[in-house]
């Protein structure tokens, strides 16, 4: 669903991060909006465990949204990442912040030629889990 999704044997992001000060973004950039510059942008892959920093349980959303559901800002090794927190209860009771979660895919819906489109999201890490 995103051109930063990169599948395969093990899924990943790929950010673009800019050439001068190291900011990253996941859409395409003729210049940087952290500090202004043009000289360019270098793919980096994204670190696939991170800590969710915040979140929120959508109630209420677009018809044929499923809700609830756990939006969050989860921050990879220093790049923050929008992604729901997905396989995992969505009350307060079982997300919080800190968190410990890792990207994971998930199917979001299959065309009428049967090709399955696949998002992602980020799943709780269990205890003992590496």
């Amino acid at each position: 669903m995103v051109d930063y999704l990169v599948l395969g044997d093990t899924p990943h992001l790929v950010a673009k991060e800019c050439s001068s000060c190291g900011a990253r973004f996941f859409d395409r950039r003729n210049a940087c909006a952290a500090c202004g510059s043009d000289e360019g942008f270098r793919e980096v892959e994204i670190a696939r465990e991170g800590e969710v920093q915040a979140f929120t349980i959508v109630t209420f959303a677009a018809p044929g949204v499923p809700v609830p559901f756990v939006a969050s800002i989860v921050d990879c090794d220093g790049t923050s990442v929008r992604g729901n927190i997905v396989n995992v209860e969505p009350d307060p009771e079982h997300v919080r912040l800190g968190m410990k979660v890792r990207l994971t895919t998930v199917p979001i819906g299959t065309d009428s030629a049967g090709t399955e489109a696949v998002g992602y999201g980020f799943e709780p890490i269990e205890s003992g889990v590496a």
